[in-house]
């Protein structure tokens, strides 16, 4: 694996899958596997278990893990390509990323959507450009578009716990939220586990809310959250803001949050969702506090589906 930034660099889900949860039996399996070798974690936007778990990862593996937030102690960034430097942004990626891939062996990068230019959120102008430019293996830590850390963790999490001989039946539902969320999260779900096609996949979503087909091909795609719902082993909550009229609320009808009524004709499903999550928002207490809610150990996994890929760039340098 030379880059790890979409569903795309991955030759085999389920080897990955396999990786994490033997790092997860034995942590420290490859100690000396990253010995002498130095990550740069890169973080434009706030972030806590991406952050950590990554880290944690990273040392488990026997490197060397610097984290830098580039958006509360670095010169601000400029990405375009040809732009006139004569407002805010101090520094261009084209000056900046070659020198960070001189100091590290990985960079790890974290980056947020404007959610107002859809263009150039789409492009991935950032990914791109430290891709382009550092000349060493980047990790996405979320984009503006897709969180395959996120997405890889939420694979090993139901391979984990689903021991069933047939596939499982798995819903994306959205939920309401006080504010325009990015489409990552669901975007990057989707695409995996499309791409790995061991599920019956649904998304239930309110009018408006239809996501990029790019991601959601291959998944049944519904309007009606109750019909979604119906015999589901798991159930993704996630709230995204609008894609076609791009980084709109349209609705925020409290009807959508799930509810242990919305359960009832699910195959006792399990709860996941990324976190941070808005509780009683969201999600209700009730199935946050339940014995359904998976999402600490989904959250705990983090660490696994981190090292499995750290540890796949770092065998490929050799």
């Amino acid at each position: 694996m030379k880059n790890f930034i979409s569903v795309n660099d991955v030759d085999d889900i389920n080897s990955l899958v396999t990786k994490g949860l033997a790092y997860k039996a034995n942590p420290f399996a490859d100690r000396n596997l990253g010995a002498d070798k130095r990550i740069g974690m890169l973080f434009l936007n706030p972030s806590l278990r991406t952050r950590l778990s990554t880290q944690v990862a990273a040392e488990q593996l026997g490197m060397e893990a610097i984290v830098f937030n580039v958006d509360k102690d670095g010169w601000a960034l400029e990405f375009e390509d040809g732009a006139i430097m004569s407002g805010n942004t101090v520094e261009h990626v084209k000056d900046a990323a070659p020198i960070l891939g001189n100091y590290f062996d990985i960079l790890c990068i974290r980056a947020f959507p404007s959610l107002t230019n859809k263009k150039d959120d789409y492009s991935e102008q950032v990914m791109t450009a430290f891709k382009q430019y550092a000349g060493v293996p980047i990790v996405s830590l979320e984009s503006a578009t897709l969180h395959p850390l996120q997405s890889l963790t939420d694979i090993i999490t139901i391979k984990e716990t689903f021991k069933e001989k047939r596939k499982p039946k798995i819903v994306l539902t959205w939920a309401p939220h006080i504010k325009a969320l990015p489409q990552c999260v669901p975007n990057s779900f989707a695409e995996w586990i499309n791409a790995w096609g061991e599920a019956d996949f649904v998304i239930t979503h309110p009018k408006d809310y239809e996501l990029d087909e790019k991601y959601t091909k291959g998944a049944t795609i519904t309007l009606d959250q109750d019909a979604a719902l119906k015999d589901a082993d798991y159930v993704y909550v996630k709230n995204w803001s609008t894609y076609t009229d791009y980084g709109r609320i349209y609705t925020n009808d409290p009807a959508w949050m799930l509810t242990n009524k919305k359960l009832a004709t699910t195959n006792n499903a399990k709860i996941m969702h990324c976190l941070p999550v808005r509780r009683n928002v969201e999600l209700s207490d009730e199935v946050l506090d339940s014995a359904n809610s998976i999402v600490t150990q989904q959250a705990s996994n983090r660490v696994w589906a981190a090292q499995a890929v750290l540890s796949e760039i770092l065998k490929a340098k050799k």
